[in-house]
């Protein structure tokens, strides 16, 4: 693509607005970021699209949004007349132009005769999800780039069944969007009488959904009015069915009160990514200061949660999404087996990146788990087919990003519902006379301590998946025996589905394939490295089993480095 021939066409149009004129006019001497935004397009992936805002081809834009609603809208119209009349719900976080992108939306399926639901106000992922279902759309859309940076915006699509998109139905909606190559071509009637308000009774009933999932009711009766609970929504949409929820059911809440503005600069933090706990450092200071016992944040379009709690010492420790994870696992677990409530054929769902702890859990308490790759629709999926077939029941799914889902009202990660079971949480355990932070060391004492960390390696530039696949891809061709002396059981290769064994033995998985590459280690530890597929980061996962904490530092050190080692192999 001659990114300065597709740049000059823009530029010269009549029919981009004048923002994009002047934004482009002033990157004219700037080659770097003209083949940036003009060298390739914007990919549409399972996960829809994510990226820089600003005009261009490869940008988050009005243009681009409305080039991606023009496909979803095909697709749709190819389904016939009745999908068209049951319409597509919308919804936008409080990132920069997400209104904008999702009236513009709204307006190019009620162009193509399509009707269109549109919250009037900002709400989270988890409502997006409930109100696909809800209001029994053919799909949804979500303008949000989740916990990524303030200079991006994202577009995702969501099937009927409230879960992202299927690859099958993606691909097909993208078929529809490549054949879009006059990007300024697309019309809206944002006025339309197609596009109608979401029922106000939606906000209602979801609390209602949440209200139902609770599992210590009377120990939040007892100490729900007492507990000190510090939030922060990181100027985010989490702000209002959060409060709502813990309210509702009688706990004491404080809230940062310099971060419930819906500020699309996210200006008293870096990165508005609650897994970071400096993204918690004003809740953390705000619950010294109170004396709280517990700090939770959540992310822009509310679907990830990070929590902080108070260690043996009385100092606050920001737990990771593994952490979280499984002391939600240990507790909804624990909460259903002392109230006779778990079902017979009940089951787990989690990424396989995720935390090998949850199946010591799991096989205690004689409750399935299931892997899946990363991406809360796979999670999705597994709930959609056990409705269907009756097999298992869906108990309780999360990610190690933060992302966890009790209940079946929506089909993707909840902070609003996880907010509300940690609430709960603290309460149980303080009504046994416990802590929290004290129940996650019982934990490690019973089933062995894992020491659970992400790294990410940031790429930049218009080929940075390009270069990060080609990492991934060359690991499959180099045979590892060990990582600093740990011996490896079995490599997995996602994008062919293949187990090998150490000795050989070659075994098909039945999973969806993606591009990872992932190493069993003795003892149940792994490494897993794989691309991001919602910014330009290489992740590398590390899940290693040892005696105590201070033995998997220890030893941590020596895996990185020996698996840095590899990656640079990989590189050549």
């Amino acid at each position: 693509m001659d990114y300065r021939v597709n740049y000059e066409k823009w530029l010269s149009d009549p029919r981009l607005c004048e923002e994009g004129k002047q934004e482009l006019a002033s990157v004219a001497n700037d080659e770097k970021t003209l083949e940036y935004r003009f060298g390739g397009e914007m990919e549409f992936g399972t996960a829809g699209m994510r990226g820089i805002i600003g005009y261009g081809v490869n940008m988050m834009n009005v243009y681009t949004v409305r080039r991606a609603t023009q496909g979803l809208a095909e697709w749709i119209k190819s389904l016939g007349k009745a999908e068209m009349s049951r319409g597509v719900v919308i919804s936008y976080d409080t990132r920069r132009k997400s209104e904008a992108f999702a009236r513009a939306t709204a307006g190019v399926l009620a162009k193509n005769g399509i009707k269109a639901y549109l919250f009037s106000e900002v709400h989270p992922v988890p409502m997006l999800s409930y109100a696909v279902r809800y209001l029994k759309t053919i799909a949804g859309v979500m303008i949000t780039a989740s916990h990524n940076p303030k200079e991006y915006n994202g577009y995702k699509v969501y099937g009927e069944d409230g879960a992202q998109m299927s690859p099958e139905d993606t691909a097909k909606v993208v078929s529809y969007i490549d054949g879009i190559t006059d990007y300024l071509s697309v019309e809206s009637d944002e006025n339309s009488p197609l596009i109608v308000p979401v029922p106000e009774s939606l906000d209602a009933d979801y609390i209602e959904e949440l209200s139902a999932l609770t599992l210590s009711e009377e120990a939040v009766k007892q100490c729900g009015a007492s507990l000190k609970l510090v939030y922060t929504p990181v100027h985010g949409s989490g702000y209002i069915p959060v409060m709502t929820i813990l309210k509702k059911l009688g706990i004491n809440v404080t809230v940062v009160e310099e971060q419930t503005k819906k500020d699309t600069e996210f200006s008293t933090v870096k990165v508005p990514n609650p897994e970071f706990k400096e993204t918690l450092s004003m809740g953390i200071a705000l619950a010294n200061k109170i004396n709280a016992d517990v700090v939770f944040g959540t992310d822009p379009d509310s679907d990830r949660l990070g929590v902080a709690l108070k260690d043996e010492k009385g100092e606050f420790v920001a737990l990771s999404g593994n952490q979280v994870g499984i002391l939600l696992l240990d507790y909804i677990l624990t909460r259903l087996a002392e109230d006779k409530a778990m079902p017979k054929n009940a089951a787990v769902v989690k990424s396989f990146v995720t935390t090998g702890m949850a199946k010591a859990l799991c096989d205690d308490h004689g409750v399935a788990l299931y892997e899946t790759p990363v991406g809360f629709k796979f999670i999705g999926e597994k709930i959609k087919q056990w409705e269907k077939d009756g097999k298992h029941t869906y108990i309780f799914g999360f990610e190690e990003s933060c992302g966890y889902l009790r209940g079946t009202h929506a089909r993707d990660k909840d902070a609003v519902v996880a907010s509300m079971l940690c609430a709960e949480m603290v309460c149980y355990y303080t009504y046994i006379g416990k802590t929290v932070y004290g129940r996650l060391q019982e934990i490690y004492a019973k089933y062995g301590f894992v020491l659970d960390k992400n790294v990410s390696v940031q790429y930049s530039g218009l080929n940075a998946m390009k270069e990060m696949n080609a990492v991934v891809d060359g690991l499959k061709s180099i045979k590892v025996t060990d990582f600093a002396g740990i011996k490896v059981q079995a490599i997995r290769d996602y994008s062919a589905a293949k187990r090998t064994a150490a000795d050989g033995t070659v075994t098909e998985m039945d999973i969806p394939k993606c591009n990872c590459v992932y190493y069993e280690l003795d003892g149940g530890s792994f490494v897993c490295v794989r691309p991001s597929g919602t910014e330009p980061k290489l992740k590398i996962y590390y899940s290693l089993k040892a005696k105590d904490e201070a033995a998997a530092n220890a030893k941590l050190a020596e895996l990185q480095a020996s698996v840095n080692a590899l990656l640079e192999k990989a590189k050549n």
